[in-house]
């Protein structure tokens, strides 16, 4: 190997170490969108959508340019911030195609996990391949000449007074902009406050319910709840078997019999859904519907029955059911 071989590896491997301090930023962001989105003091607060909205919308993005435009003569600034924002909604919803079909689906861990390792890669090929450049042709962010530029165009050394004090209200002017723009992005308008009720058959789908089996047999189905109400809320759900009769001239129903099938519990935090699998059995042939009733924090004694019971929950659901003898299907 030729000195010049050697002293071209040496060097290379020593840049190897020198890493531009754009890079080095992007890895922290990275790592402190993992912490905000992980750590318990942080988790839910304002920090975790600051930290993670640029992780979507901009890193991976930059993180990607970096990798094709090593040369500091390939694009300018201004191109690359806005082909960074480009390409990270563009790779984002990418990586969420692509784990569509794969066994851990689209979810929080799953897409955090490929950007942090899309963007690292990228970060790895971009600093691997400006230590193929010579130094002068490699891109790098110039932090200091951009303070030192941005404290001369605001405070130059001849200007007046006046033109300083508006040049400091010009620049808490920005501040305030930019940190209204990110509270207004992080904490939202509440909208409207609900909660939604469903019941699904055994297989997750709005079909195939239990609506016609035999006493004694397990049926099954899904409880859903989706809590949309700002706050976490402890639901009560009630199930009841019911024999009501039909008055077709008023089209109202009479409840003849009512007696409570099972009760049970549901914490559900605010914006989050919780789908439990139910099984139950039915032994009396003269009952003829099953109601759902779900609570919110208030639930009703039970000297409160029939109708009234029905009335006073915060949501309702039902199945028309026919229940058969089990010595039938002999």
């Amino acid at each position: 190997m030729s000195p010049d071989e050697e002293y071209a590896r040496a060097r290379v491997a020593v840049d190897l170490w020198s890493v531009p301090k754009d890079i080095i930023f992007i890895a922290l962001w990275t790592v402190a969108t993992v912490a905000a989105i992980y750590l318990p003091v942080l988790h839910g607060t304002f920090v975790q959508a600051v930290f993670g909205l640029p992780m979507v919308i901009f890193i991976p993005g930059y993180a990607l340019i970096a990798a094709l435009f090593p040369n500091n003569e390939d694009i300018d600034g201004i191109e690359r911030v806005a082909l960074s924002f480009g390409l990270s909604i563009a790779v984002t919803p990418l990586i969420g195609l692509g784990l569509n079909y794969t066994p851990w689906g689209i979810r929080l861990e799953p897409i955090l996990t490929s950007l942090i390792i899309f963007t690292f890669v990228m970060l790895a090929i971009a600093h691997w391949r400006r230590t193929l450049l010579p130094r002068d042709q490699r891109f790098f962010v110039p932090f200091k000449e951009m303070v030192a530029e941005a404290k001369t165009e605001l405070f130059p050394e001849e200007q007046s007074g006046l033109d300083r004090a508006l040049s400091v209200i010009l620049v808490l002017s920005i501040l305030t902009a930019i940190v209204t723009t990110v509270y207004v992005i992080v904490v939202p308008k509440e909208g409207e406050h609900f909660t939604e009720f469903y019941i699904l058959g055994a297989g997750g789908k709005a079909a195939d319910y239990p609506t016609s089996f035999f006493t004694g047999s397990e049926q099954s189905l899904i409880i859903g709840v989706g809590n949309h109400e700002y706050r976490e809320v402890p639901y009560t759900v009630e199930v009841l078997l019911t024999n009501q009769t039909l008055d077709r001239t008023t089209n109202t129903s009479r409840i003849n019999d009512m007696e409570r099938l099972d009760r049970f519990t549901v914490t559900v935090p605010h914006n989050k859904t919780v789908e439990r699998p139910y099984n139950f059995t039915v032994s009396r042939t003269d009952m003829n519907r099953l109601q759902f009733l779900l609570f919110n924090e208030t639930v009703p004694s039970d000297a409160v029955w029939d109708q009234d019971r029905i009335n006073a929950s915060y949501r309702d659901l039902h199945l028309w059911v026919t229940v058969r003898p089990a010595d039938a299907a002999l």
